[in-house]
Parts: C-alpha cells; sequence; structure tokens
C-alpha cells in the first residue's frame, strides 16, 4: 500500500486525537518506527492493522473510523489540496458525482505510483445513484461515504446516502440527491489564493 495512504490515517489520529493517541495505534498495529514516509510503499497488510488499532484504541467500529477519515481528507484545513481536487470534477455536486469515475486517474496524475481503489457511479431515475467501491480495504465505502457527505454540504447540496456491503470487498453508496441547491455552498476558486 502506498505510504501517502497509510500518512493520511496518521495524519487523521494525530490532527483529530493528538500525537499520543497516534503512538499508541502504532505501537498496537506494529508500525515502527511510528511514523509513515508519504511515498514509500509498505507491505498491504500494514493498512488493515493500522484500521484494527485505530478502532481498538477509539473503541469504534472501523465503518464510523473510516467515515470520520472520509470527512477528514475533505474538510481539515491541512487536505485542502485534496477538497481541491475534487472541486475540480463539476460546477456542481451532480457534476462531482458523475466525475468520480476518473478520481483514481486524476490522483495518478498527482502521485504517479497512487493506486486507489475502483468506484464506479451508475445514475438511476429521479437523481438517485449507486457508487460501486472496489477495494481491497475493508470500509472504503464508508470512507466514500464520509467525502461525499462534506462534498454535498461544500457544494450546497441536499443528499442522502445509504451503504450497502456485500462482504466481498465490494461495497454500493447508494445516493439520493433531494435538491442540487439546498444552502450555499462553500466558496470555490480555481486559483489558490496567495
Amino acid at each position: 500500500m502506498h505510504g501517502l495512504i497509510n500518512r493520511s490515517f496518521q495524519n487523521f489520529v494525530t490532527d483529530s486525537y493528538g500525537s499520543d493517541v497516534w503512538l499508541e495505534v502504532a505501537a498496537r498495529a506494529g508500525v515502527s518506527p511510528p511514523d509513515f514516509e508519504a511515498m514509500l510503499p509498505y507491505d498491504d497488510a500494514v493498512t488493515p492493522a493500522v484500521l484494527d488499532a485505530i478502532g481498538l484504541v477509539l473503541r469504534r467500529p472501523r465503518g464510523e473510523v473510516m467515515e470520520d477519515i472520509g470527512s477528514y481528507l475533505v474538510s481539515h484545513p491541512k487536505t485542502e489540496a485534496v477538497r481541491r481536487l475534487l472541486r475540480f470534477g463539476g460546477v456542481n455536486f451532480e457534476d462531482f458525482l458523475h466525475s468520480l469515475d476518473d478520481l483514481p486517474d486524476r490522483a495518478r496524475m498527482a502521485v504517479a505510483e497512487l493506486q486507489l481503489p475502483a468506484i464506479e457511479l451508475h445514475g438511476h431515475p429521479d437523481a438517485r445513484y449507486s457508487l460501486i467501491c472496489d477495494s481491497p480495504i475493508d470500509g472504503f465505502g464508508h470512507l466514500m461515504m464520509g467525502v461525499l457527505r462534506v462534498m454535498a454540504d461544500d457544494y450546497g447540496a441536499l443528499a442522502l446516502l445509504e451503504l450497502e456491503s456485500s462482504g466481498t470487498g465490494r461495497e454500493t453508496v447508494r445516493i439520493q440527491l433531494v435538491q442540487s441547491d439546498y444552502a450555499d455552498g462553500r466558496d470555490f476558486q480555481l486559483g489558490m489564493s496567495a
């Protein structure tokens, strides 16, 4: 697994709960030294061990932790670049949803070695969508729900989300777009402010 993914989990714990909690997570997961290098590859077994340790230390199920990580990735000031990358997906939430199929390719444009789980959007009548997440990381659908909740707010849209799991590494996020212009969205400018 790419170090950038593991590092994002480390940053989530450190920024949300403090460095002492991260040190406890790292010890339980057997991560030594207790810091991930963002640009190095790691054994695929490390990531689930870290996620299991986060759940144990925080006394929360993996799904909740993954959803919080998804929210963190697009809402924390330190991860503004992720939000900006996602906002290039469209001028409204519906455009953004249609751009999700391209997300793994856009991420590879930023970091060539980064392999995100496969995602595929299917449109249905009445502004309903299914986002299929196919991942070796259990709970990736929950992470995407966290991302989608924050991005809906970011665009000012009202959307209902529900997760279905097939138990085979495939999860489906059901999306009902209730109103695309429910509230004022967060300001977004093409160029970064100085």
